[in-house]
């Protein structure tokens, strides 16, 4: 099997974790690393996908700043969207050469990742026809929005734990009007640790790998 090997970066800026995926992707480009799966938290930021639409943040710079949010134009695919404490962000850096040479495949594989997770807190998680993302009872839980380069990938998503979901009241979340939910909402309390060891789980599934961490954390790798 292949090896990916997993980190848990607790809270970080979406800035520094933006350099950090650009330096391991270079990395797993030249061969250097195996893939990755980098799991973390976000202080909180809104972000706009390259595909965004800028009238879908409903809030000035000086409202975002007032309630310290930040914000970033990214190199991702989707819309905009919200990250914040309580939520679980996963961004795989992985070769699909190695795994399957199929974006919308990849994209449904990190959906069907979220979707085993969830089931093993007793949730079940669905597929919207014609949206990206995984849903519970009509309720997005989980947004997704990927960049491949050189079959390289980069960013992946925001999965709701017991995110403060009234800071998503500054954007259309992903352009759409439909609500967003969390596990905690949805009366499943967790701790993130338990929804890392779900995930870490169910992407050796999908993808096919053998997992290897947590690892040292990149900066204090020699």
């Amino acid at each position: 099997m292949r090896i990916c090997e997993w980190r848990e970066l607790g809270r970080i800026g979406y800035g520094a974790a933006l350099e950090l995926q650009r330096e391991l992707v270079e990395k797993r480009k030249r061969g250097l690393i195996p893939d990755q799966f980098l799991l973390l938290e976000h202080p909180h930021v809104i972000t706009l996908g390259r595909n965004g639409r800028l009238e879908h943040l409903l809030a000035s710079p000086e409202v975002l700043e007032r309630a310290g949010i930040e914000f970033f134009h990214t190199d991702r695919g989707g819309d905009i969207t919200y990250h914040g404490p309580g939520q679980v962000v996963g961004y795989p850096i992985l070769d699909l050469r190695g795994w399957r040479k199929d974006v919308v495949a990849y994209v449904r594989g990190l959906e069907q990742v979220i979707i085993e997770a969830l089931a093993e807190f007793g949730l079940r998680g669905e597929r919207e026809p014609g949206r990206t993302g995984v849903w519970i009872q009509g309720r997005k839980i989980a947004a997704i929005g990927v960049h491949v380069s050189r079959w390289v990938t980069s960013h992946g998503f925001a999965f709701n734990v017991s995110t403060d979901l009234s800071y998503f009241r500054y954007i259309v979340p992903c352009g759409l009007t439909a609500p967003v939910t969390s596990m905690a909402e949805l009366g499943v309390p967790t701790d993130l640790e338990r929804v890392h060891a779900a995930l870490v789980s169910a992407f050796s599934r999908v993808f096919e790998c053998e997992m290897i961490g947590p690892v040292v954390p990149v900066e204090q790798a020699t």
